[in-house]
């Protein structure tokens, strides 16, 4: 199921008689977007920080082996990581509400869409990198790196700049 069939899902019996009064079915489908929207945040986010312990296995091993290099590697994927969930976990939501200042039109919002499909595959890219027994560190650093630019041309397209 989709993240919006899943919103949808939730609704309650007041929620379902209200979608029934004229008007009211859009607006409350523009709503459920914003719940699927954080719904996908969280998602993603919960699937970074399990990358952390596949970098605290990295630095204990690093410092079995007295490797300070590979910790002081591992610290700043660690910050990364840290900054990128939060990025996500706080991102500009994808459709504005309807006492909102700021409104998102529809074209700008199927390209936020896309925008956050490809950051699912991101995302996996960078827990398939915390996996690998040689070079994770970089290659988490470089997807981490890839992801943060791919949050900023979402910002832009909220934002009417793309």
């Amino acid at each position: 199921m989709d993240l919006l069939g899943k919103a949808r899902s939730q609704q309650n019996v007041l929620e379902g008689i209200a979608n029934r009064i004229p008007g009211f079915r859009g607006y409350r489908d523009k709503e459920l977007r914003r719940d699927a929207d954080r719904l996908e945040r969280e998602h993603l986010a919960r699937q970074l920080e399990d990358c952390k312990k596949a970098l605290d296995g990295i630095a204990a091993d690093a410092t079995r082996s007295g490797a300070l290099d590979g910790i002081n590697a591992v610290e700043t994927a660690r910050k990364r990581l840290d900054k990128v969930v939060a990025r996500i976990r706080y991102a500009d939501r994808g459709y504005a509400g309807f006492f909102d200042a700021v409104k998102v039109d529809e074209e700008a919002l199927q390209r936020v869409y896309a925008f956050d499909a490809a950051l699912l595959d991101e995302v996996e890219r960078i827990r398939e990198a915390a996996r690998a027994p040689e070079g994770a560190v970089q290659r988490m650093l470089a997807g981490l790196d890839a992801l943060d630019t791919r949050l900023g041309e979402r910002e832009d397209v909220l934002a009417g700049i793309r």
